[in-house]
């Protein structure tokens, strides 16, 4: 399995079609509908490491309750990614409850790293776009243990698969 790259993979997602991401975890699944028509680079880097099984055995680095649970670093540190960066793409879906986004630093759009929202957010919609929302799984997505990469003693919980399901 294959945790770096040169850059990011070209676009081969169809746009019009649907995905999902049922990403397995010890503490149950989490189903999230993605949207390749409002964020179509987003999609295709989440559908492209997903099916090249970059996530398998990475953790949930960061667990903020009531805020997110982010996820997709190679190193397990909040620092890591595959090699390279996203281009930033823009929306104006809402940050609620269950929606998923490319994490960043500051301008730049990390290649790998994802979070989940916990609860409702809409203070990153001016930062963050929406590339996706939970449709089951919610109660797994909660239970996740809080956990700061800094100051954290352990690894994070671990993500033991992302299936991505096209129709």
């Amino acid at each position: 399995m294959v945790r770096g790259y040169d850059s990011p993979p070209p676009l081969t997602i169809d746009t019009s079609a649907s995905y999902e991401a049922v990403i397995r975890t010890e503490r149950g699944e989490i189903r999230v509908e993605l949207y390749p028509a409002e964020a179509p680079g987003y999609v295709n880097n989440f559908v492209f490491l997903a099916r090249n099984r970059f996530y398998e055995g990475l953790t949930f680095h960061r667990v903020v309750p009531g805020f997110v649970a982010q996820g997709g670093d190679p190193t397990g540190s909040g620092f890591g990614n595959p090699g390279y960066e996203l281009e930033e793409e823009r929306n104006s879906l809402p940050f609620e409850a269950g929606v998923i986004s490319m994490a960043k630093a500051g301008p730049v759009v990390n290649g790998s790293q994802f979070f989940l929202t916990l609860g409702p957010t809409p203070h990153l919609a001016d930062d963050f776009t929406v590339f996706g929302r939970v449709t089951s799984g919610m109660d797994v997505l909660q239970a996740l243990t809080p956990r700061d990469p800094s100051t954290a003693s352990g690894p994070g919980e671990v993500i033991l698969e992302i299936e991505i399901i096209e129709r």
